[in-house]
């Protein structure tokens, strides 16, 4: 059985490492800006 300080070590260091991916995930299919009709050529 792991210790209670191995225990929250992995946790802490899994949290740490899946930290932001959500959100690099949606920058990296949607990009980080919404798209709207700023520029017109007209």
């Amino acid at each position: 059985m792991a210790s209670l300080t191995k225990k929250t070590k992995s946790i802490r260091l899994r949290k740490h490492r899946k930290a932001g991916s959500a959100r690099k995930a949606s920058i990296k299919k949607n990009g980080s800006t919404p798209k709207f009709a700023v520029h017109r050529a007209s």
